[in-house]
C-alpha cells in the first residue's frame, strides 16, 4: 500500500530529479519508491558491517581500549600521586617553622637564648625543636686525618654548623653509624663532630668504630657519627656539625642563630605566634618566623600541574586510537564502495550511508570506552596497591569514558562516512565491481 501511494502521488506531480540527487528517480519505467529504511535496519546494518571483519574491528577497538585506558589511568594516577605528594608535603613541610633574630635599626640587637629548645618544647603542638647555627670557620678547609691515599684530595670546603642535641629529631635525621650529638658534649665543649653522609663520602670515612679523626683548619675533632638521611635542612648532608657548646669555646658563637621547629600537623600557624612569645615575652617582635605555604595552596598547584601533565598524556593516547579507528573506517568504505552503490540505486539516501558508517566507528568508540575504563581502574589500583598508596579517581570519570570513546569515533569516522555518502551510485558500481 505503501509503494502504491508513493507512485501514485508521484505520478501527480509529475517531479522529477536528477541522477545525482537523493530521493527517488523518474524514467521510462516509472517512479522509484523513496527509500523506506528505518533506524533498526541502519543499527543491523552497522553491526553486521562490524562483525563482517571480526579480526580487523577487534584490533580497531583494542587501539580504543589502550586510549582509553590511558586517559582513565593517568587522570587516576595523577590524582593518587598528587594526593600522596600533597601528604607528604602536609607531614613535612607544613609541620615545619624556622625562628629567626628579626634585625630591626635603631635598638639593640635581640638573641636567641640558648634554652630555645625547651621554651619551645611546652607549647601544645611542638614535636621537636632544636638550636642550629652555621659557623664561619673563614678559609679554613675540612681534611680527614690520617692520610691514606696521597694521590687523593684529601681537603674538601665543607659547611661547618653547631647543633643542639634536639636538632636531630627536629630535622628527624636517622643515623647510620656511630651515635648523636648529646648534652653531655655540650657541656663539657668536646672536638666531636657527626657528619652528613654526602661529607663522610668525601673524605673517605665509612665507619667510626676506630674513632677517625678530621681537621678543620688546625683544629682536630673526632668523628663519632655519621648521618644516614635528614628529611629537611639538607645542607646537613654535606656539612660537619658540631656540639653547640664546642662551638661557644672554639669559634666564639654568642647565641644560636636558628631554631628549627618540628610541630604536629595543623599547629604550625599557631605555633608561629606563640614560639616568639615563649622566646622573650617582653618584645616578641624581636624574633622572625617563617612559615611554610599553606597546604591547601600547594596541594591544589601539585594537582593542577599533575592532571595537566596526565591529561596530555591520556590525549596523546587517545588520538592515536581514534586514528585507528578513523583509518579501519576509511579502509572499509574503500573496499564498500559497491555496496554503497548498490545501496543507493536501491533508494539509500546520503545521509542513510554517512549514518552506517557513523554508527559502526561509533559503536567501537563506546566499547573501546567501556573496556577502556575497566583497563583503567585496574592499572590505578594495580600502581596504587604496588606502591602500597591509597588509589583516587573521580568517580565520573570511567562512567564519563563511553561517552569520550563514542564522541572519538563518531569524529574519527566522520571523514571517512562524508567520504562514502558522497559517492555517486553510477560511479559507485563501476568502482565495486
Amino acid at each position: 500500500m505503501r509503494l502504491g501511494r508513493a507512485r501514485v502521488e508521484t505520478a501527480a506531480t509529475g517531479a522529477t530529479r536528477g541522477a545525482g540527487e537523493d530521493g527517488p528517480r523518474l524514467g521510462a519505467a516509472g517512479a522509484v519508491p523513496p527509500s523506506g529504511m528505518r533506524t533498526r535496519d541502519l543499527v543491523d546494518e552497522a553491526v553486521a558491517g562490524l562483525f563482517a571483519r571480526p579480526g580487523r574491528t577487534l584490533l580497531t577497538v583494542l587501539g580504543a581500549v589502550i586510549g582509553l585506558a590511558a586517559l582513565v589511568a593517568t587522570l587516576g594516577l595523577s590524582l593518587t600521586a598528587s594526593s600522596r605528594i600533597a601528604g607528604r608535603f602536609d607531614a613535612l613541610a607544613a609541620t615545619q617553622i624556622t625562628i629567626t633574630v628579626n634585625p630591626v635599626e635603631d635598638r639593640p640587637q635581640r638573641a636567641i637564648p640558648w634554652d630555645a629548645p625547651q621554651r619551645l618544647g611546652g607549647l601544645n603542638g611542638v614535636v621537636a625543636a632544636g638550636n642550629l647555627s652555621e659557623i664561619d670557620v673563614g678559609e679554613a678547609l675540612v681534611s680527614a686525618s690520617p692520610i691514606n691515599d696521597p694521590q687523593r684530595r684529601t681537603h674538601f670546603k665543607l659547611g661547618v654548623w653547631a647543633a643542639s642535641p634536639e636538632l636531630f629529631a627536629a630535622v628527624r635525621a636517622q643515623l647510620r653509624t656511630g651515635r648523636l650529638l648529646d648534652g653531655g658534649f655540650a657541656a663539657r665543649g668536646e672536638r666531636v663532630v657527626v657528619l652528613g653522609p654526602n661529607a663522610a663520602d668525601r673524605l673517605g670515612i665509612s665507619r667510626v668504630d676506630q674513632l677517625p679523626t678530621i681537621s678543620i683548619g688546625d683544629e682536630l675533632f673526632t668523628v663519632v657519627g655519621i648521618l644516614d638521611r635528614v628529611e629537611r635542612k639538607f645542607d646537613l648532608l654535606s656539612a660537619v656539625i658540631l656540639p653547640e657548646g664546642t662551638a661557644q669555646r672554639r669559634y666564639g658563637l654568642a647565641a644560636p642563630a636558628s631554631v628549627i621547629v618540628e610541630t604536629k600537623l595543623g599547629a604550625a600557624s599557631l605555633l608561629a605566634r606563640q614560639g616568639p612569645l615563649a622566646l622573650d615575652p617582653t618584645d616578641p617582635t624581636a624574633f622572625k618566623v617563617a612559615v611554610p605555604e599553606q597546604p591547601q595552596r600547594v596541594r591544589e598547584g601539585v594537582q593542577s600541574d599533575l592532571n595537566l601533565l596526565f591529561l596530555m598524556l591520556g590525549g596523546v593516547s587517545l588520538l592515536v586510537g581514534a586514528i585507528g579507528i578513523a583509518n579501519v573506517t576509511l579502509v572499509s568504505v574503500m573496499e564498500r564502495i559497491g555496496e554503497i552503490g548498490l545501496r543507493r540505486a536501491l533508494g539509500a539516501t546520503r545521509w542513510h550511508i554517512a549514518l552506517q558508517f557513523l554508527l559502526e566507528s561509533g559503536a567501537m568508540g563506546v566499547l573501546g570506552g567501556i573496556l577502556g575504563a575497566c583497563a583503567g581502574l585496574l592499572v590505578v589500583v594495580g600502581v596504587a596497591l604496588a606502591q602500597t598508596w591509597t588509589p583516587v579517581i573521580h568517580p565520573l570519570v570511567p562512567l564519563l569514558a563511553p561517552f569520550v570513546g563514542g564522541v572519538t569515533g563518531l569524529l574519527a569516522g566522520l571523514y571517512p562516512a562524508v567520504r562514502a555518502a558522497r559517492l555517486e551510485p553510477v560511479e559507485a558500481l563501476r568502482s565495486g565491481t
